[in-house]
């Protein structure tokens, strides 16, 4: 082995000593809190302050806006739900029947778990108001089951014609009776 072996590649050299940074040549301003010639020890004792704790009315307004906006979640993915419902046809098919379970377990579930999805944003202060975002969530579940109910009635699953309760329809009587004659 030559001693030209041994000797460390230029490559190894550039990683332990990078570059200096290169003035800002070019037009475009540095976007903001990007320290152009700043240099580490520099940027450390020129930290942010630290930021001030929301007031509770601020933490109590964006509890509600969370709220508002899981109470309006399941609007969200009607359409889409809505879709794959009309796509899947209404023949009675391992998909089609997997969506209309879907269709009605999501809501159900939902509905059974309101409070479990609300109670990270109640307080004392705003437990009226979160009671309205549970109400419209209880609402949105209802029509997104609603979805599921029109499928099950467009595959013909729901018993909403004369013909589908002929087992308890009584005979009629006939007024006349016709008797051939010999």
């Amino acid at each position: 082995m030559s001693s030209g072996d041994l000797s460390v590649p230029k490559w190894v050299v550039d990683l332990k000593s990078p570059p200096a940074p290169r003035p800002n040549a070019g037009s475009i301003p540095d976007p903001p809190g990007y320290p152009t010639t700043v240099s580490r020890k520099q940027a450390k004792e020129t930290k942010a302050q630290p930021r001030k704790q929301p007031t509770p009315e601020e933490m109590d307004t964006l509890k509600l806006k969370k709220a508002w906006e899981v109470a309006l979640a399941p609007v969200k993915n009607l359409p889409m739900t809505a879709i794959m419902m009309y796509m899947s046809g209404n023949s009675l098919q391992i998909f089609s029947i997997m969506m209309v379970f879907m269709a009605f377990k999501n809501p159900i579930m939902g509905i059974i778990t309101t409070n479990q999805a609300f109670e990270r944003f109640e307080s004392d202060s705003n437990k009226t108001k979160i009671i309205q975002a549970k109400l419209a969530y209880v609402a949105m579940q209802m029509v997104a089951l609603a979805v599921g109910v029109w499928k099950v009635n467009a595959m013909g699953l729901l018993p909403t014609t004369r013909s589908d309760w002929l087992a308890w329809e009584a005979q009629r009587e006939p007024l006349e009776l016709a008797v051939s004659a010999l």
